[in-house]
């Protein structure tokens, strides 16, 4: 039996910023509707701000029963809710489960990515044309906004803090309706996707990664208290120069400071943004406009905002859960971040941690002023050391080395690579000695052709040319103007299986799209296939994974030629809209799909050895082990993630690491 969920809740918190364990911890937290269908029968709703006159309790017990099916769009919400709700209703006694694992869950919303739709409920409605009467609700924002938050005390509701159904029954009456219809939107949305493959061990995967998600990672409270108020203190300071030396009343207001750089230093500025920053500065000559941008640059930093994250999203038990998800990155699966976005931390260059950790702790901002000169550079550096182990534990951080360069040295059969990777593994120094022909020794670290050969193998694996090097940083790190045509060239040259595989994935979805028949594959590479099914473009990965473009077709490109388009979500504007791909963008997923299923791979693997996974960053996981014996956990889950996968014979992996008692970039 399947049975189809929705709620809607009540927290004092802010679901957007705690995520929902914290959520649900508020101590007014409960739920307050849910909506339910069995298999296809009509939807029925739930009044529970009433539960014991309502059927509420029916209900439970089939949720409770291990062979139900428990269906939901971001069932994560759900099962942490109800597992809440069932606790606090202390209902064990009378024979309720009160912890539902994430093993009977099935989200909906995974299942829609992985079908090549993107985005939430709604979005995915749409994109999927979907009828109107199975389309979200539009009026959910408003009443989400009545009934879920508190709301401003005035003197015409009587200075209440929160409206409850008997505030408005005509509203309470329309949010049951919204919320059977999110079921109805769900169960079309199911429907639609029908039969798409979800293999074990993706299965497996979903189970872990909500585990991992509950599990959570312990924070340092104390340092994201400190920091906090630093940063406050630093800013502060900051933006009092700022108003001295600018005279301007919002030295913030990117107006105002435009407009005062123009006077001061006759120069017209556009775009302020952390971007643009660097170009305008470099335009400028008066000390004042440079200082002014200057700590333009230093109080914009995220640091702040992610302490601020860190410390709205962390758990009673001082843990912060939620941070990764599954299959949150579009086409590829990879994970995407959450709250505190653990995919975009700053790095760490200092090598006194200890010292600007203890100084911090201790509340001795002046030490970090003085000691290490920018304080805001500081704290940039400390936000990956707020992540800590417990009492009598340590961290052993492992990740794959060079992963993206191993699978499509793999995929493509670029012989010399996999030679590299099976004896020395220099694949920077490699590359620069394949492209200006020098030998492999005489290419130290701080070589300017092992530079080159780095900032190649970055930008320009994907078909990527003068404009991925620039973007990748290549002028910034001291490459000429005329020196970057050459390289993409050079390159290009000591790569041919590379080149040959952009063009080769191109023509075989072109193939596909233009000719062949639906279900009919075509091949490339190392069991790389495409075939089309219910509208849409799949690419089959070499463990039956399939990548998946909604809408695909062939359509007059922006280059003035045929184009490889599909309907997805436009990364800036979040609209749906067609989108178009070619053979090194084909590449870039491809690829990246299969370093991702070398991380799944080896982290079901590590979760069977009995290794707790507290976070995982790219390619990277982050593990808690007992102290004692620290040195041989990493050694075995190093030896773990470079074993050989099955599904690709001859893939070349390695991982490497070591061990903390906080987390940072070694």
């Amino acid at each position: 039996m399947k049975l189809s969920i929705d709620i809607e809740t009540y927290s004092g918190a802010d679901l957007r910023k705690t995520g929902v364990y914290p959520y649900v911890e508020d101590p007014d937290f409960t739920i307050l509707l849910m909506a339910y269908a069995y298999d296809d029968e009509p939807v029925q709703i739930v009044d529970m701000t009433d539960p014991f006159n309502s059927p509420v309790f029916e209900v439970m017990k089939d949720i409770n029963n291990p062979d139900v099916k428990l269906h939901a769009f971001d069932a994560q919400f759900e099962r942490v809710c109800i597992n809440r709700w069932l606790h606090n209703m202390n209902l064990s006694r009378i024979g309720y489960q009160g912890d539902l694992g994430p093993e009977r869950w099935h989200c909906t919303m995974i299942k829609a990515w992985m079908a090549g739709y993107a985005g939430g409920l709604g979005t995915v409605a749409k994109m999927m044309n979907l009828p109107t009467d199975k389309q979200k609700d539009r009026r959910g924002t408003a009443l989400i906004n009545y009934f879920c938050k508190p709301c401003k005390p005035t003197k015409a509701n009587g200075g209440r803090t929160r409206n409850l159904p008997h505030h408005a029954p005509v509203k309470w009456a329309e949010f049951k309706e919204y919320c059977k219809q999110d079921v109805v939107a769900e169960r079309a949305i199911s429907d639609a996707i029908g039969d798409f493959p979800i293999s074990d061990t993706e299965r497996k995967l979903y189970v872990l990664d909500q585990q991992i998600n509950d599990r959570g990672v312990l924070m340092d409270g104390e340092l994201v208290g400190h920091a906090l108020r630093c940063g406050e203190q630093s800013k502060d300071a900051m933006m009092a120069e700022a108003k001295e030396i600018t005279g301007i009343s919002n030295p913030n207001s990117p107006a105002q400071l435009r407009a005062w750089i123009e006077e001061v230093d006759g120069v017209e500025v556009g775009s302020l943004d952390k971007d643009h920053l660097p170009g305008v500065m470099a335009e400028l000559k008066s000390e004042k406009t440079l200082r002014m941008l200057a700590i333009r640059q230093e109080t914009n930093k995220t640091s702040t905002k992610k302490y601020a994250a860190m410390a709205n999203c962390t758990r009673a038990d001082g843990r912060v859960g939620g941070l990764l998800q599954h299959y949150g990155a579009a086409r590829t699966g990879r994970w995407a971040g959450r709250l505190v976005q653990v995919q975009n931390l700053p790095k760490n260059k200092m090598k006194q941690l200890d010292d600007a950790r203890r100084f911090l702790k201790a509340g001795n901002y002046a030490a970090l002023d003085m000691l290490y000169g920018n304080v805001q550079d500081t704290l940039s550096q400390l936000v990956r050391t707020a992540f800590i182990a417990p009492p009598g534990k340590t961290f052993v951080v492992a990740d794959f080395s060079a992963i993206e360069a191993r699978v499509i040295a793999w995929l493509a059969g670029e012989t010399w690579r996999q030679e590299v990777f099976a004896t020395h593994g220099k694949i920077y120094e490699a590359s620069a000695s394949a492209m200006f022909n020098v030998p492999l020794d005489e290419i130290t670290k701080d070589s300017p052709l092992r530079q080159k050969g780095k900032v190649a193998e970055l930008a320009l694996g994907y078909g990527g040319s003068v404009g991925a090097l620039k973007a990748m940083g290549a002028l910034a790190m001291g490459l000429e103007e005329h020196e970057l045509k050459p390289l993409v060239d050079a390159w290009r040259k000591s790569n041919p299986a590379i080149v040959k595989l952009w063009r080769a994935l191109e023509d075989m979805v072109e193939i596909r799209l233009d000719r062949l028949k639906p279900y009919e594959k075509t091949y490339s590479l190392k069991n790389v296939a495409a075939f089309t099914r219910a509208g849409k473009l799949h690419i089959e990965l070499p463990n039956g994974r399939l990548l998946s473009y909604a809408d695909a077709q062939m359509r007059h490109g922006k280059f003035g030629r045929p184009a490889i388009t599909y309907k997805g979500l436009e990364q800036q504007s979040r609209r749906i809209t067609r989108l178009e791909t070619y053979g090194g963008k084909l590449t870039e997923n491809v690829v990246q799909a299969i370093a991702r299923d070398c991380l799944a791979e080896a982290m079901l693997r590590l979760d069977a050895a009995g290794y707790p996974i507290v976070m995982h960053v790219h390619d990277e996981v982050i593990i808690e082990v007992g102290k004692e014996a620290a040195d041989t956990f990493l050694a075995d889950v190093c030896e773990i993630m470079g074993l050989p996968i099955d599904w690709a014979p001859g893939l070349l992996l390695r991982a490497d690491g070591y061990t903390t008692d906080y987390y940072l970039k070694d």
